[in-house]
């Protein structure tokens, strides 16, 4: 996948938009074989031992949904993105409707790591942003657990001295 036709533009002061790791790529296209190709299956062998022949063409949406998914799945993963400022992080994110989040620090009340097991398998963590205002609680997927850590405790470290001066 080209991150480069996707990527956002640099921030106003030539800041580095961060992007998600490849294994999110990886570990969303597996659960999507492992979603379809079992339907494909089904529908494909289980209609001419039932009943007709012609019904094995049912199989046919789900692997045309396949490399529908696999090329959607890839724009969707290049468009994440995380960008730490001075006062606030911001978080972008889809294609059709994007999507800017901005996260300032002062605002954070929680944030946590998580890392489910099929995560942990692909070597993944997720990190949630808890603000004053639920409508500004924000998310980033896909990210190594060591930089999640990293921006845990930066993020809270920012939020608690933006908060103390409130």
């Amino acid at each position: 996948m080209d991150r480069a036709a996707e990527a956002p533009p640099a921030g106003a002061g030539g800041e580095v938009w961060q992007p998600v790791e490849p294994a999110l790529l990886t570990m969303r296209r597996l659960l999507l074989v492992c979603w379809l190709a079992p339907l494909a299956l089904a529908a494909g062998v289980l209609p001419p031992l039932l009943g007709g022949p012609a019904l094995a063409l049912l199989a046919l949406p789900p692997l045309a949904a396949l490399p529908w998914g696999w090329w959607a799945l890839g724009r969707n993963w290049a468009s994440w993105c995380y960008l730490e400022r001075d006062d606030d992080l911001l978080i972008r994110r889809g294609v059709m409707w994007q999507q800017l989040t901005v996260v300032p620090y002062g605002r954070m009340q929680l944030v946590e790591v998580t890392s489910g097991p099929l995560d942990r398998r692909f070597g993944l963590a997720r990190l949630q942003l808890h603000t004053a205002a639920a409508a500004t609680d924000a998310t980033i997927p896909g990210l190594a657990p060591a930089e999640a850590e990293r921006l845990r405790d930066r993020l809270t470290e920012l939020g608690e001295a933006r908060s103390a001066g409130l």
